[in-house]
């Protein structure tokens, strides 16, 4: 297959760019080449261009068009507004069979009960922009003509550059692990029992791969995510055990906090708390398999997130730590230490 990514080098991209060229399809990537994360796989075909900018992305791919070349798939991971959607359906109308936009689970609707989440259950996010934008860049995909379309929801996916947590962690992934290693309080959110399921960027990018030249994927969409639902105090004590923490430590260092708590302190982490974190998320993934046979989610999360301390582990100058994630944390265990001791006395 021809297939172009936009990006290419990111957490889910990287590993889709490693596993078409293993299959020996002949790939394009399109982005502004300064990722940290991967290199592009050997062979690759690189086009340095902003992939935000509408006329640089098609002054990049004119000679093609011109010569009438096209993609079988065109897989686009770095939308994030429907204004770039809308350019991308004029940009790609003739240029490829299927344009595939990686959009985010995130979008689904809360409830106040338990329930799988289904392709079909309905999608409204009251507190977080990057999901609304989201949702609004599938509405207008949906609404465009002559472009083949497939969507692909992910949800909290996870990999070698990137450590899962709660809240603090995104920009310097290494921060919670420091934290434990050096005994700093651990700060689980609620009582830590919401179920939150994880998925390594690997198994995601095997289920797009699949996608991809997929006739009955066309004009659908389908979340990819693992079967494996973790509460958030299974997901830390996972993350502990790989750095290294015996149960007594993690124990000892917990300190359950509530999520209004965490808003307080760093407000700027409302949207994905409130619109996303702090509710259950299981899915149904009966579509993705009957999409895709013989499909599954195959890293179990202990797996994953010990390959993802290595990957940090073999360059110290990865080990980043986020100081005011940590003044943050710092602060809200010492007050949340208090009120037990206060409580108890």
């Amino acid at each position: 297959m021809r297939i172009l990514i936009v990006g290419g080098t990111g957490l889910i991209s990287s590993e889709l760019a490693a596993l078409a060229a293993d299959r020996g399809d002949s790939l394009t990537l399109i982005n502004r080449g300064n990722s940290p994360v991967a290199p592009p796989p050997e062979g690759a075909e690189v086009i340095h261009a902003d992939a935000t900018d509408a006329a640089a992305m098609r002054a990049a791919l004119r000679g093609r068009q011109l010569r009438g070349e096209r993609f079988d798939a065109v897989v686009q991971c770095v939308a994030f507004t429907p204004e770039h959607v809308a350019e991308d359906a004029e940009t790609f109308a003739r240029l490829t069979d299927q344009y595939v936009l990686i959009a985010t689970g995130a979008s689904y609707r809360t409830a106040e009960r338990f329930q799988f989440l289904t392709e079909e259950t309905g999608q409204e996010n009251l507190h977080w922009e990057y999901a609304r934008l989201k949702l609004k860049a599938e509405q207008v995909l949906r609404a465009s003509e002559g472009l083949p379309w497939t969507i692909v929801r992910p949800a909290h996916t996870y990999g070698p550059s990137k450590i899962p947590a709660y809240t603090g962690n995104s920009r310097h992934p290494w921060t919670i692990v420091d934290r434990m290693r050096r005994g700093a309080d651990i700060l689980i959110p609620g009582d830590g029992t919401a179920l939150w399921t994880i998925t390594h960027a690997r198994d995601v990018a095997a289920g797009i791969l699949g996608l991809l030249g997929n006739a009955d994927a066309i004009g659908t969409a389908v979340h990819i995510t693992s079967d494996e639902a973790l509460t958030w105090t299974g997901l830390y004590r996972e993350i502990a055990r790989a750095a290294g923490l015996s149960d007594e430590q993690f124990e000892s260092q917990k300190v359950c906090v509530p999520s209004d708590a965490l808003v307080a302190a760093a407000p700027s982490q409302a949207g994905s708390i409130y619109g996303d974190k702090m509710h259950s998320a299981v899915y149904d993934t009966s579509r993705i398999a009957a999409l895709v046979p013989g499909w599954s989610a195959r890293i179990p999360f202990d797996e994953g997130v010990a390959e993802a301390i290595s990957w940090f582990e073999a360059h110290p100058d990865r080990q980043t730590v986020d100081e005011n994630a940590n003044a943050m944390f710092d602060r809200l265990g010492a007050i949340y230490r208090r009120a037990l001791a206060d409580a108890g006395a």
